[in-house]
């Protein structure tokens, strides 16, 4: 019986990490459905963008509120689970505040991690109030309604929960140190929970002790289940916004990609040797389809992207079209990538790891032709992003299926591509008659 607390720790943290292990290998699977893509060039420049934004937070301040309480509650993510660490420890060994005896370092430690659980709970208020009572525009779009909502609500409870939980853990501790109380050694400062000392005064050692496990359990219980959570949120991009940043678009951002195939289409009409009506050559591969339609046209590192989508709403915020009331919502576009990706994952799921027909695809029943040629291409969207999203190129993909694919682009562009290809401009004047406006001078 002595053990029994060990081995349930032990079992819970198992399993716990047993789930997580099978979401990654979902996740990873879901995101190598992509095409192949090269994005091994530039290293250094690569290693610096991810420490600079990821790591460093420089595109969050650029909104300084917001950002500032972002960074608090990422500091706290990251360095309480320092303390994190000592739980499992001991949990597993049935110690108690393992690393205490690194003496006053451990009492700096403890200190910091309170004081950036009192500001993560500050700031979790207040981005619930900005959420939920100041109701900035950028949440209450359409695409925001629903599970998004919830999901954001709910990310911000389970965060206040913990941090209370940390605080009423340490400060049950506290008042067992005070008292002298077996297997509570004096360690550590408690700057903030020192004050729940009138609410927890009179108790009996017994009392404090179930204050102090129970808050204890339900602490990493909470974490475990957080980390497990994180696959079907928005906060996936805790663990993914590292390998975004580095993947990231690192040429100019007015660039856009040759299509591969038209490339070679054009290498043949340019090679005077190659014959234009020769029969494909057997067992070669068929032709390549221009754009994208669906998830699994798009290339891996567009799917990490949907992954990685914070739902902050920033791209969308910034996006002319959006502002000037059309229906393109950058963030929409990922979200729905993202939403179709899960829904392809599912079918692989039910079929023995092999995907069916099921007669949907991106484009069409889940993003439209008009929000897609509400797009201006002026890259607000991208400069935007706090974590190096691009949804410009998952629009420019499509658009590209549209237009090569099917023919199906507006009238006004179809009317301009077919003035280029006769008359070698966008105007529908003969080139014999182009300078004739001369004449009126």
């Amino acid at each position: 019986m002595e053990y029994l607390p060990n081995i349930l720790f032990a079992i819970i943290l198992v399993g716990a990490l047993t789930f997580f292990t099978k979401n990654v290998k979902r996740l990873s699977r879901n995101i190598k459905l992509g095409r192949d893509v090269d994005v091994s060039d530039n290293k250094p420049l690569r290693w610096k963008n991810m420490a600079k934004i990821a790591l460093g937070q420089t595109k969050m301040v650029v909104r300084p509120i917001a950002g500032i309480m972002h960074v608090i509650v990422y500091v706290g993510f990251i360095i309480i689970n320092i303390e994190v660490l000592e739980i499992i420890i001991d949990g597993l060994l049935g110690t108690h505040r393992i690393f205490a005896p690194l003496g006053s370092v451990y009492d700096f430690l403890i200190a910091s991690f309170e004081i950036l659980a009192f500001l993560v709970i500050v700031a979790v208020v207040v981005f619930w109030l900005r959420r939920n009572v100041t109701r900035i525009k950028r949440f209450l779009n359409p695409e925001m309604k629903g599970w998004p909502k919830n999901d954001a609500n709910l990310i911000l409870y389970i965060e206040l929960v913990l941090m209370i939980l940390f605080l009423t853990m340490n400060g049950a501790d506290y008042q067992l140190q005070q008292l002298g109380a077996d297997h509570y050694t004096q360690a550590g400062s408690f700057p903030i929970s020192q004050f729940l000392a009138p609410i927890l005064d009179g108790m009996n050692i017994p009392s404090l002790v179930l204050v102090e496990r129970s808050a204890w359990w339900l602490h990493i219980v909470g974490i475990l289940f957080f980390l497990n959570y994180l696959y079907y949120s928005k906060h996936l991009h805790i663990l993914l916004a590292f390998p975004n940043t580095y993947f990231g678009k690192i040429r100019p951002k007015g660039q856009f990609d040759n299509l591969e195939a038209v490339t070679k289409e054009v290498k043949l009409m340019m090679d005077p040797s190659a014959d234009p009506f020769a029969a494909p050559v057997e067992g070669a591969e068929p032709p390549a389809k221009f754009g994208a339609s669906d998830v699994m046209d798009l290339n891996w590192v567009q799917l990490l992207n949907a992954y990685t989508c914070t739902e902050c709403g920033r791209c969308t915020s910034e996006c002319p079209a959006n502002q000037t009331g059309k229906k393109l919502s950058p963030r929409k576009i990922m979200m729905d990538t993202r939403d179709r990706l899960e829904e392809v994952g599912k079918n692989i799921d039910a079929n023995n790891g092999e995907f069916k027909m099921d007669g949907k695809e991106l484009l069409g029943d889940y993003i439209t032709h008009e929000e897609l040629w509400a797009c201006t291409t002026c890259n607000a969207c991208v400069e935007a992003c706090p974590v190096s999203i691009d949804p410009l190129s998952i629009i420019m993909d499509m658009r590209q299926y549209l237009v090569m694919e099917q023919s199906a682009a507006p009238s006004d562009l179809n009317n301009m591509m077919g003035n280029i290809e006769n008359n070698g401009a966008p105007w529908p004047f003969n080139q014999m008659d182009r300078l004739n406006w001369e004449k009126e001078l």
